[in-house]
């Protein structure tokens, strides 16, 4: 990795860590002067213009949530567990550190407009990825005709993200998960299928527990 590289990962991280428990994107590039003790200069280098930050956080979220993807993936053997887990997973995370929902900003056509090609274009290719991911997940656990249910469940999962920041949720209730993925299971069609019960999110977020005190 660059050295580049390396310091917009520092940047972005800075950043994240600035907005944490913010309910707006009120971040400026500014800010991260002091924050970073990086120079302006060399901040506005790798942030020509606002919108190139927040399209760097973004793409930090989604990344993250694309890695995180990956695993579920080889992890979990039925296909419509694997997709409830991993959007769990992400909201537990999120409130875990009280993380900014970027769902909040993101994605956002005219702020994608507004940042330079370099940044619209990596987050575009992490976003994509990511949401074509979710596609085939979905086809996998099959596709129920009717409704344009893609657009229910990312409308769904962009809401409860924001909402759960908003009523300051706590990361280790067992009742949120389960509330969620029953819900969720209902938009994909799929309510005759079997979900995780609360039990399993209990024994989960558990394991999550002890490995997180392990670190």
């Amino acid at each position: 990795m660059s050295n580049w590289q390396q310091r917009e990962n520092y940047l972005t991280d800075v950043a994240e860590r600035c907005l944490r428990g913010h309910k707006r994107f009120d971040l400026r590039r500014s800010h991260l002067v002091e924050a970073s003790q990086i120079s302006k200069g060399t901040i506005y280098n790798h942030f020509p213009c606002e919108a190139d930050l927040v399209v760097a956080v973004a793409k930090s979220y989604f990344k993250r949530y694309l890695e995180r993807a990956v695993i579920d993936k080889a992890q979990y053997q039925d296909n419509l567990t694997c997709f409830l887990m991993h959007h769990c997973g992400c909201i537990r995370d999120d409130l875990l550190y009280d993380r900014f929902a970027i769902s909040r900003v993101m994605p956002n056509s005219e702020l994608l407009e507004q940042a330079t090609e370099s940044n619209r274009s990596d987050f575009e290719q992490v976003y994509n990825a990511y949401i074509q991911l979710n596609q085939q997940l979905m086809e996998a656990v099959g596709v129920v005709e009717g409704f344009n249910r893609a657009e229910l469940v990312g409308n769904y999962l962009r809401g409860t993200k924001i909402n759960c920041n908003d009523a300051k949720k706590h990361y280790n209730d067992a009742n949120l998960y389960h509330q969620f993925s029953y819900a969720l299971a209902q938009l994909m069609g799929h309510s005759d299928k079997r979900i995780p019960q609360l039990k399993d999110y209990v024994n989960w977020l558990a394991e999550l527990d002890l490995a997180l005190t392990a670190a």
